[in-house]
């Protein structure tokens, strides 16, 4: 069946106009007689939005009861049915209702695609995965719902929906966007205009980003080669050389004046034989064009311009950045051209920027050899072959009197050697035949003859011959050798590389597959796994990847089961032992990745286990203490030895349901803090003020009444928390700060609010903790010190912190000015979510 296309309208912001967009294009389509029908659609009360719905067909929500609350979640089973050609899913990374079929939207959605339905959705670039980071610390508020970029980036088109900062913020002064309570507090918070301008280049930049791959992928498709010069696009071609980093800064600037270009560094690892790249220069260049928002790139290339140029047009490049040539000025005038000179020879509409350094005509280490001898070597070798013999037979003939044929030979050779360093051993034995023959006619009596009269000369002849081989042989063999050294060392940096990677996670098995790809110049690699008889695609690098071996031009074999992919060109000879060595070190990274993600799911079972061992250790006293004393008085009431009196009856009682109510609580905070770990305690998350939580507090209060003081600010903003589980949270941490506060100095209980967060502080003047045991006091079933073991396992501030966290705020103590620990409790405002009214759910579980 064909797959469905997707279509998706990003937007910076909440407001912008994305579902309104959506359902605009839903009614051009129906008004070309486009099946169309609404899956979700969510109007947040915009009567604007409410219009554009009407009309439209709208598959009925399926109704699901969640802990007691009703909720309404798109009827995947129901559009399915449907089978429209084009369905409209609003908020693509809406979090489903737990126990639906698919946790995510997005998920949801992959069905409707699969199933060969179209589909149009919106999402925030707030809730995409790669930069959820950056929109908590722009606007401070943390996204709890997101979708990764690649169901993004998949999507056959993106359309951002923009509008500037301030036109959203009259929009939302208008009421067009929340309800006139909400306004205020939306413009004063997440919607100032900083967050508004920061937000919407966020998404301008990926939705370049997400063209900028179409159009990669558009040239590529048809072969275009040539530079479009859509957006700068820098590359610095780095050499290993100290003057790297100049270059790299360089480049830097030029790709900054552009404002939106891009940095690529490129590092070339020579087989031509010149002097291996200095690996610490090139670590630290490594690390720079990082720090500067660049990529680093790394390929094996014999003709380092070409190979240069080639990965330029590939990547799109606009710009080149070379360093001047290192050689000495002198060195231009006997040398061929150099790296730089033939760049820019072959360019054509590629800028090139030839910057000049410190370094400059300083001059650079010999090299090892002269490496393998080129095509355009070989033949001005065949061409001084045939032409300086005959040049020194016409510069001997006319002083051939004054020389003996010893002296011949010995030139002859010297002309042999020659043309051996230019051009080789074939050149080199043209050169020596050509040569026997015109010494044996012209220069070893009788002269204009092919006969030798004389033993000494025939013997000379044959030694100049001999020797004339062996010379062009000796020197073929180091050319030969030498490319192979200068190979080798090319190959071992790639796999140093290579052994230095991070292999933890799915995104480095890509980047090493990546890396493959770069450093053969192949069009994809694909890592494919036999299992169950089929063939199955673990990861992928490039474009169009093989999906399974018959797919592939070339097959690397990672394992018995397992296999490289390549697609772009066959593996010459000396490629295949870095292939090997992706290839094994691909099979460690999958097998290492899925170590770590057997690891990650056991790490929760580890921490289980790991409470119920201190569990176990604590009840022995702590449970066993309220039971025994229970257990004591239900006894002394059921003998017939004793005969109590109404009093003692009544004293009995008192003391059997204090120990019952002690047991209660601690069994009551055990379940908790089960719940807690397991990720099962219900959380229902309301707008409460602060005075009112802290007033249920008190009420509940069991400590033995010792006074406190308390200091609130007045007309705090209410926060979004469970009010009955934080009146818990407060109490325990009171009663942890009455246990230790002196007599004649009370703990104090303050509130206020910090930015969008309000802070309660339980501030007391004990004897306090050291700073490098604060995280112990959260650890359960212990207290510092452990001295006192007759009032509960330890569970008060453990569950306290866990309680906290779940509601989405931070409990952390702090030293309290002049001696001893204030505990201070982060909660968020109630208007700290407006910026997500995509959640949908406030209920959650923690």
């Amino acid at each position: 069946m064909k797959r469905g296309r997707l279509r998706v309208y990003l937007g910076a912001a909440p407001g912008v106009g994305k579902t309104y967009a959506m359902l605009g294009e839903a009614r051009r389509r129906v008004d070309r007689g486009t099946d169309v029908v609404i899956g979700f659609a969510e109007t947040h009360g915009r009567t604007h939005t409410a219009d554009m719905m009407a009309g439209l067909e709208t598959v009925p929500r399926r109704t699901v009861n969640h802990r007691g609350a009703l909720l309404d979640e798109m009827d995947l089973d129901a559009v399915l049915r449907r089978r429209p050609k084009v369905v409209l899913v609003d908020e693509l990374a809406h979090t489903n209702v737990p126990g639906s079929r698919n946790a995510k939207r997005w998920e949801d959605v992959e069905e409707l695609l699969d199933a060969g339905i179209d589909v149009i959705s919106t999402v925030n670039i707030q809730h995409l995965e790669s930069v959820n980071d950056v929109v908590e610390k722009i606007t401070g508020v943390p996204q709890r719902e997101t979708v990764p970029d690649s169901v993004v980036r998949a999507a056959d088109q993106v359309e951002l929906v923009d509008m500037s900062a301030e036109a959203l913020r009259r929009r939302l002064a208008h009421g067009n966007v929340y309800a006139a309570d909400k306004i205020d507090a939306a413009l004063s918070n997440y919607f100032r205009e900083g967050n508004l301008t920061a937000l919407r280049e966020l998404a301008l930049l990926w939705v370049a980003d997400k063209v900028d791959d179409a159009l990669l992928g558009y040239r590529r498709r048809h072969d275009i080669t040539g530079t479009w010069e859509a957006r700068e696009r820098v590359i610095v071609a780095l050499t290993g050389g100290p003057e790297g980093e100049q270059l790299v800064r360089r480049a830097a600037r030029i790709a900054a004046r552009s404002g939106s270009g891009d940095l690529l560094a490129l590092h070339v690892s020579r087989s031509d034989g010149l002097t291996a790249a200095d690996p610490t220069h090139l670590t630290h260049q490594h690390q720079l064009v990082e720090s500067l928002g660049g990529s680093y790139h790394q390929l094996l290339g014999d003709d380092v311009p070409e190979t240069l140029l080639s990965f330029a047009r590939a990547e799109n490049a606009t710009q080149l950045v070379l360093g001047d040539s290192r050689r000495p000025r002198w060195a231009t005038f006997f040398a061929p051209p150099g790296i730089g000179l033939r760049t820019i020879r072959a360019s054509g509409d590629i800028d090139v920027h030839i910057v000049s350094h410190a370094h400059a005509g300083a001059g650079r280490r010999l090299p090892v050899g002269t490496g393998a001898l080129s095509l355009r070597r070989r033949v001005q070798g065949y061409v001084l072959g045939l032409v300086l013999p005959m040049l020194l037979t016409l510069a001997l003939l006319p002083v051939d009197h004054t020389l003996n044929l010893v002296s011949d030979v010995l030139l002859f050779l010297l002309l042999v050697v020659v043309v051996a360093l230019v051009g080789g051993v074939g050149p080199a034995l043209l050169a020596a035949a050509l040569g026997s023959f015109l010494l044996n006619y012209f220069f070893t009596a009788p002269v204009h003859t092919l006969t030798i009269g004389d033993t000494n000369n025939a013997l000379a002849l044959f030694v100049y011959v001999l020797v004339a081989t062996m010379v062009s042989s000796v020197v073929d063999v180091a050319a030969r050798r030498t490319r192979q050294a200068a190979r080798a060392v090319a190959e071992s940096h790639i796999l140093a590389s290579l052994a230095a990677m991070p292999l933890t996670s799915s995104q480095d098995l890509a980047a090493l597959l990546e890396r493959f790809r770069e450093s053969l110049s192949l069009t994809s690699v694909s890592y494919l796994e036999k299992t169950d008889g089929a063939w199955h695609l673990v990861g992928s690098a490039g474009q169009d990847p093989a999906g399974a071996p018959e797919q592939a031009d070339t097959k690397v074999a990672a394992g018995s089961d397992t296999i490289l992919a390549l697609k772009g060109r066959g593996l010459a000879p000396e490629d295949t032992r870095v292939a090997a060595a992706f290839a094994a070190r691909t099979s460690q990274a999958v097998h290492q990745i899925r170590l770590a993600e057997e690891a990650a799911r056991a790490a929760p079972l580890a921490e289980a286990n790991k409470v119920r061992t201190a569990l176990l250790a604590a009840v022995g006293h702590d449970l066993r203490t309220p039971l025994a004393a229970a257990k004591a008085v239900v006894s002394g009431m059921r003998s017939e030895d004793v005969d109590l009196s109404p009093e003692d009856r009544r004293e009995l009682l008192c003391t059997a349901d204090g120990a019952l109510d002690t047991l209660a609580g601690l069994v009551d905070s055990l379940l908790d803090l089960s719940r807690l770990q397991a990720g099962a305690l219900p959380i229902h998350l309301s707008p409460v003020l602060i005075e009112d939580v802290i007033a249920g507090a008190l009420d509940d209060f069991t400590v033995a009444a010792r006074p406190f003081r308390l200091d609130l600010t007045a007309d705090l903003p209410p926060t979004l928390v469970d009010a009955a589980l934080l009146e818990r949270v407060v109490v325990n941490v009171l009663s942890n700060a009455q246990r230790y506060s002196p007599p004649d100095r009370p703990p104090v209980v303050r509130a206020g609010a910090v930015l969008d967060r309000v802070e309660i502080r339980v501030v007391d003047t004990g004897p306090g903790i050291p700073a490098a045991e604060y995280e112990r006091v959260f650890l359960p079933f212990q207290r510092l010190g452990d001295h006192d073991n007759s009032t509960g396992v330890g569970l008060g501030l453990a569950l306290a912190r866990g309680l906290v966290e779940a509601m989405g705020g931070t409990l952390d103590p702090e030293e309290t000015p002049g001696g001893g620990l204030t505990m201070v409790i982060s909660l968020p405002v109630a208007d700290g979510d407006i910026g997500g009214p995509d959640l949908g759910i406030r209920e959650r579980v923690g």
